[in-house]
């Protein structure tokens, strides 16, 4: 049985479609330091606040309202490259755009002109957003059902080299070349997805063209079908409510994350030589074991653990806050923190990837993701006053206790969602209930 299961590991492997994805990952995952622990450094370096700091989590708003535009990006042939396809068209428009925003952002100065720096963050948050609808819409239509497990599991790998490749990089090279040149790397890092959207395959399952009608028809079915097929299913509220709270804890410690370590005298060339390696090792055995444990105890079991390994994992905050300047526990606590981040990724984006319908893809997945997205882009806007008010020990405690609302839903949902009986064999995703 071993045998067999690593032969099929093998020939997914030579699957083409899997390069896709690990490509796409990479750059999905590619702008997201940019807007979070890079600019957020950049800042604390040119003096600007911790509560004005915290506001930047409102840059990233595109992410938690792409479910406006998905619609769109769902049904609307793109303006070039038509000859490939609604979804690698799209990409080939978007990425070059979202090149040039990067290009852009690293040629502002936020200790001279702070709201230029903004403006082209919200153009790379707004971009950025744009990709990762149809990339997602591209993963789940491209692969075949038994496929889509380790598709996403190419897709994360990918996203995680990004951040490490981008999130370390960046802070490493800008000590040697200065942040023009070193956001021009993370810029050319995006034709690694351009790439994969040159060579990468159709999907295999087009979906036929919008009917025609007059403008009342089209809306109704590229807006108001996706959401309403949602509805129908049993304790769709919850669901929805779960999925906007999973990542809140989460959400409030990650926008502190950079000035916090400032603060404690870590230099950029220390994060980077922590985060890197280290921490990307840490964050894909975290996903290899969050794998493993959907496959072992069903997706929604799974979500509970994780989801309170990773909030407990706050606690290496607060002994890094009260450690001060400390690499040994830099290393522990980066080491716990992106191991479970990586534990929980692997069961919420299964979680995820199982609720959507094949019928509107990139409308349903944008919905979910732009709600797992809300802590970061709303309530994370208060972190920094919330630090300001409560001291980091205090104010990582609170991140702590902002997950638990999420854990008693979910157990809310087994209860009256209890999982079906699971085969004997490995789970890629499962079915649109919670189990």
């Amino acid at each position: 049985m071993a045998g067999c299961g690593a032969m099929r590991m093998l020939a997914l492997l030579k699957n083409p479609r899997f390069l896709v994805m690990l490509a796409l990952g990479f750059s999905a995952g590619a702008p997201l330091p940019l807007l979070l622990g890079i600019l957020r450094r950049w800042m604390t370096e040119s003096g600007i606040s911790l509560t004005e700091i915290g506001m930047t989590a409102l840059i990233g708003l595109p992410y938690s309202l792409k479910f406006l535009w998905s619609p769109l990006l769902d049904n609307a042939r793109p303006p070039l490259f038509r000859a490939w396809g609604r979804r690698r068209g799209w990409l080939a428009v978007i990425q070059p755009l979202l090149m040039l925003a990067i290009l852009a952002m690293g040629m502002t100065d936020p200790a001279v002109a702070p709201l230029a720096t903004v403006c082209a963050a919200i153009a790379v948050a707004f971009l950025s957003a744009s990709q990762d609808i149809v990339i997602d819409a591209y993963r789940i239509e491209m692969l075949e059902e038994r496929e889509q497990g380790f598709g996403l599991a190419g897709y994360v790998w990918g996203y995680r080299l990004a951040l490490l490749a981008v999130g370390a990089g960046v802070l490493a090279l800008s000590e040697q070349w200065g942040w023009s040149l070193a956001f021009a790397y993370a810029a050319a890092l995006v034709l690694v997805g351009f790439a994969a959207v040159w060579l990468g395959p159709d999907v295999l399952s087009p979906r036929p063209p919008a009917p025609l009608g007059d403008l009342a028809t089209r809306l109704r079915i590229a807006v108001v079908h996706p959401f309403t097929d949602f509805m129908r299913r049993r304790y769709w509220l919850p669901i929805l409510l779960f999925v906007a709270l999973f990542k809140l804890g989460e959400a409030l410690a990650a926008v502190m994350v950079t000035p916090f370590q400032a603060q404690l005298g870590f230099t950029r060339t220390e994060v980077a030589q922590v985060g890197s390696v280290f921490g990307l090792i840490a964050t894909l055995l975290g996903a290899l074991a969050g794998g493993w444990l959907v496959a072992r105890i069903g997706t929604a079991r799974a979500l509970v653990l994780t989801g309170l390994a990773q909030m407990l994992s706050n606690v290496m905050y607060i002994w890094l806050a009260y450690a001060g300047h400390d690499m040994t526990v830099f290393y522990l606590q980066t080491g716990v923190e992106n191991f479970t981040d990586g534990l929980a990724d692997a069961a919420f984006l299964t979680y995820l990837s199982a609720l959507t319908s094949r019928a509107f893809t990139a409308t349903q997945y944008a919905l979910l993701s732009s709600l797992a997205a809300v802590g970061t882009r709303t309530v994370g806007a208060f972190s920094g006053s919330l630090a300001e008010a409560l001291g980091w020990p205090g104010f990582f405690t609170l991140t702590m206790l902002a997950a638990l609302p999420a854990m008693g839903i979910m157990l809310f949902l087994l209860r009256r969602l209890p999982p079906p009986p699971r085969p004997a064999v490995l789970a890629t995703a499962g079915g649109p209930e919670v189990g």
